[in-house]
């Protein structure tokens, strides 16, 4: 079964059809024209920006991932009608909120679930945090396609999607691969369940991510 894929209205977003990114300064001679002692500010204002750029790259750094990108790529891709959003926010691991079309919705993807961090009355589970973060550093203001399945949304009126990001990674692969999230599965949107379900054991065989010190 082929997902299928959103169609954004004037109304609300719904799942439909189904398809088969003063003077010039020299710093080499150590002084200013005309400002005695100024050569010395500029130098250290050149090293505080090049510290600041420093420590943002550190920030930015790219999350190492356990996959490798062979394998990623034999992961389904997104269908040629999938749907472009870009994503403003990132509620936690399994859920954000997108701009698509010039209407915001918030999107659950579809088959995986990463432990809750902001569900009300409950605490923060383990690994939560981690899953959460792993999703702000690589879907904040992204734009990714959207693939939709039989169902278009929950009963929390979130629009239901299998998301790719803007290199063809499945996310909703990459989050069980690596061990963000466990199986959870909802019919009848199950299109790619048996991949799911390979991905987590093989995360949890590794002990990956939320399954690190799990006995075995």
């Amino acid at each position: 079964m082929l997902p299928r894929m959103i169609r954004v209205r004037k109304g609300r977003g719904q799942l439909t059809g189904r398809p088969a990114p003063a003077g010039r300064a020299s710093l080499a001679s150590g002084s200013v024209s005309g400002r005695p002692g100024a050569a010395r500010a500029v130098a250290m204002g050149v090293v505080a920006l090049l510290l600041a750029v420093l420590l943002a790259g550190c920030g930015s750094r790219s999350p190492r991932l356990s996959t490798s990108p062979a394998e990623r790529a034999t992961w389904p891709k997104a269908p040629a009608n999938a749907v472009v959003a870009r994503v403003d926010r990132v509620v936690d691991g399994d859920t954000f909120v997108a701009d698509i079309g010039g209407r915001r919705e918030r999107v659950r993807v579809i088959g995986v679930d990463t432990p809750e961090t902001v569900a009300p009355g409950r605490p923060v589970e383990r690994y939560g945090k981690e899953a959460s973060n792993f999703a702000k550093h690589m879907l904040t203001g992204v734009t990714v396609r959207l693939g939709g399945d039989v169902e278009p949304r929950d009963r929390y009126d979130r629009l239901l999607a299998y998301v790719w990001l803007p290199d063809g990674t499945f996310w909703n692969a990459l989050l069980a691969a690596e061990g963000y999230a466990q199986l959870i599965t909802v019919p009848p949107n199950v299109t790619y369940v048996e991949l799911f379900r390979h991905l987590v054991a093989e995360a949890r065989s590794a002990q990956r991510g939320l399954w690190v010190g799990e006995a075995r």
